[in-house]
Parts: C-alpha cells; sequence; structure tokens
C-alpha cells in the first residue's frame, strides 16, 4: 500500500490575488470556484440595486458605501482562505476598506443567483455569512422570480421569502425599500 495520498489543493489569498486579472473566480475554504460571465437579467438586478442603495445612501451623508461586483472581500481578517465577491456589498465601516476591497463582513449583501452556482449561494455561501456575521444577506433569484431576505439576529439568519412583485424594507435601515416590481421583471 502506498504511502502518499491523494490530497485536494488547498488554495490562499495569495493564489487568488495570482489568478489572472480576466478571471472572476472565489476562493471559499480553501477552493477556487471560478465564476461564468453574468446574464443581461442579472446585469439589470445589478444595476438597479447599486443606483438604489448608492442614492440612498449618498441622502442619508453616512458612513456607508456601496460596491458592485467584482469587489474582493475577505470576510474573516486572520483566515486567508477565503475571499469572496458579492453582487453587493455595503460596508459601514471604514476601517474594513482596504486597497484590495473590504477585510471583514460586509453589514449587507446582495447575491443575484444564476442556474450555475445557486447552490453556491443558498448553501455554502450562506453559512459563511453567517459565520461572518454579516448582519442582512439577499439572494435575489431571476430565474424562479424570488428573493430571500436573511436577517442576522443573534447567531443565526431569520428568512423571509418574497418574489420580484415585491417592495422590500431593508432591515439595517429604518427607512429604506427596495421595489423590484419598478424592474418589470
Amino acid at each position: 500500500m502506498s504511502e502518499a495520498l491523494a490530497h485536494a489543493n488547498i488554495y490562499t489569498e495569495e493564489d487568488y490575488y495570482n489568478l489572472p486579472e480576466n478571471v472572476r473566480a472565489e476562493l471559499i475554504d480553501g477552493q477556487i470556484y471560478y465564476m461564468a460571465a453574468p446574464s443581461r437579467i442579472h446585469q439589470k438586478i445589478l444595476s438597479y440595486l447599486h443606483l438604489e442603495i448608492g442614492n440612498y445612501l449618498r441622502s442619508k451623508k453616512g458612513p456607508c458605501e456601496v460596491y458592485p461586483a467584482p469587489f474582493a472581500v475577505k470576510l474573516f481578517s486572520e483566515d486567508d482562505r477565503n475571499v469572496v465577491e458579492p453582487d453587493i456589498s455595503v460596508i459601514c465601516d471604514p476601517n474594513k476598506l482596504t486597497d484590495r476591497g473590504c477585510t471583514g463582513a460586509p453589514d449587507w449583501i446582495v447575491e443575484i443567483a444564476s442556474p450555475s452556482n445557486s447552490s453556491h449561494d443558498y448553501v455554502r455561501k450562506l453559512n459563511l455569512y453567517m459565520d461572518a456575521g454579516v448582519r442582512e444577506y439577499w439572494i435575489v433569484n431571476p430565474d424562479k422570480k424570488s428573493i430571500y431576505v436573511y436577517h442576522l439576529e443573534e447567531t443565526q439568519f431569520e428568512t423571509t421569502a418574497y418574489t420580484l412583485q415585491d417592495k422590500i424594507k431593508v432591515n439595517i435601515y429604518d427607512d429604506l425599500w427596495i421595489d423590484f416590481k419598478a424592474l418589470g421583471l
């Protein structure tokens, strides 16, 4: 019997940042997950949310900032095995912002699911974001015309389901509502 056993490669933040510039990928638990080019509907939703959130944050003149993908988020400062690229990241602590993106949990993350990555968003990232302390996590699924809102209550997410016809209150703000019906999907 051979003593050599097959070992899966464990990648680090350094490997992630050494990927070619035109390659979109995420590093989760030491594994690299490549991302396909987004669809037009994905980009329409992303643009709409970025504008709605950005206009709201600008009107409040507070410390929060919104960043659309590609934007690197290192969820845990001491862990070099997790770097994700959420579709939308809202960060309210300026100390978390770096030249490379964000180090630490954003306050709010939105992922727009595609058929090729839905289990990634619903399982792998959901648990990762909860463990990191993301206060609010939305999964928008254009194919299923659904939106799942996960709001962190103490140590676990409370979940509410919506459709693309709903006007949804953002839990981390007192007066921000996102009207998905305005998208016309």
